[in-house]
């Protein structure tokens, strides 16, 4: 493996009617809150109600922001980072899911710099500092409530782009499985698909000596497939909530990772599909993972190979590694299908008339991938394949 220094500075407060700690940690940044929050979930569901109230016990000052986007747009981040810098705000305090805590890092990050924010996510500038962040979280799905990782959308440009800094950690986030029975179905299913991308491209990687990395990837990846179909066939049982939460979490939070870096191509391939479609990014990582790796096979079978026995217990007697391979790859598409993920871009109404656009989104940095790189017909490929 290669050397590394972890660090995680955020505090996660994980169970059951853990929104009390907000007495504790408020106080702790200030009593200004830019409260921070996506369309009418959080109301409908009564958390909003909450929250409120307990700001309202350590008279906490109060500035809303609301309506933040699926695909967190630009627009919005600039409003927030206006209303930081104008009402002299102490804390953001983001209250939905992973789009609202994206936005927020970008806000907190953006109240602290002179230039526009895009300049960072676009990596014309780095983070200096940030306000601190605080998370309410209520869908599991992107760990953004454990790492300093954030994707913006450019509408005007058409561009979605993840970025990422150590200032832009949760100072500590509130993991309350009750707060995400509300979440609906297809937005579960969406945010497991995401979650288990997320551990895969870890998972495939270059380094060597990794066995601990690679089984709790595989542990984690074991636990979701298990718990999924029976979270769908009860929304409401907070077990099973409980689990994927934490999956989502563990997911992301650097501790998968420790030694190597992953790949991290499939990402960069949809953010350019989202931006242009505002398509799900669950969704379009359902579609694109799988064929990302049928058209990567050949860089290390053995990799594929291991997926498929450790994960999917494919048998791998009397068969090539190929073979093999190939299987894990169709039990990953077939057990997505299963739980109800989109197997094809057609499926969004997505035709072949903007693949090179696309792929010229992707590559605007230049080649990506650690564990394959890709240039722009490679990704264009991999679109063609996921018609």
């Amino acid at each position: 493996m290669d050397n590394f220094v972890f660090r995680n500075p955020t505090k996660l407060i994980f169970g059951k009617n853990q929104l009390e700690a907000l007495k504790t940690e408020v106080p702790a940044y200030g009593k200004k809150v830019l409260l921070v929050y996506g369309g009418g979930s959080i109301k409908r569901s009564g958390l909003y109600d909450k929250v409120l109230a307990v700001l309202g016990e350590i008279g906490a000052e109060v500035t809303e922001l609301a309506g933040v986007e699926p695909n967190p747009r630009l627009s919005t981040v600039r409003r927030g980072v206006e209303l930081c810098k104008t009402k002299g705000i102490e804390l953001v305090l983001a209250v939905g899911g992973g789009s609202v805590l994206d936005c927020s890092k970008a806000i907190a990050v953006g109240a602290k710099f002179d230039g526009d924010i895009w300049d960072i996510v676009d990596r014309k500038a780095a983070a200096t500092a940030a306000l601190p962040l605080g998370t309410v979280l209520t869908m599991a799905a992107t760990g953004s409530e454990m790492n300093g990782g954030s994707v913006i959308t450019n509408e005007a440009t058409q561009e979605k782009q993840g970025w990422g800094s150590p200032f832009a950690f949760p100072a500590f986030s509130i993991l309350d499985p009750q707060n995400t029975f509300s979440v609906p179905k297809d937005q579960t299913v969406y945010g497991m698909v995401d979650m288990m991308s997320h551990v895969l491209e870890h998972y495939f990687h270059k380094a060597t000596n990794t066995p601990l990395q690679d089984g709790f990837c595989e542990a984690l990846l074991r636990t979701v497939i298990e718990t999924a179909p029976k979270l769908i066939a009860d929304l409401e049982s907070y077990e099973h909530r409980e689990t994927i939460l934490l999956c989502g979490t563990m997911a992301l939070n650097g501790v998968l990772n420790m030694g190597y870096s992953g790949d991290w191509a499939t990402h960069n391939i949809e953010h350019a599909v989202s931006a242009v479609y505002d398509i799900p990014h669950g969704g379009g990582l359902a579609i694109l993972f799988p064929n990302w790796m049928k058209y990567n096979l050949k860089h290390d079978v053995s990799r594929f190979k291991r997926l498929a026995v450790n994960v999917f217990d494919v048998d791998p007697e009397g068969k090539s590694d190929e073979a093999v391979a190939l299987e894990g790859i169709e039990a990953l598409r077939s057990f997505w299908s299963s739980i109800g993920a989109p197997s094809r871009l057609a499926d969004y109404g997505i035709d072949d008339s903007k693949l090179e656009i696309m792929a010229d989104k992707a590559v605007k940095f230049g080649p990506f991938g650690r564990f394959a790189v890709l240039n722009k017909q490679d990704v264009v490929e991999i679109y063609r394949m996921s018609l």
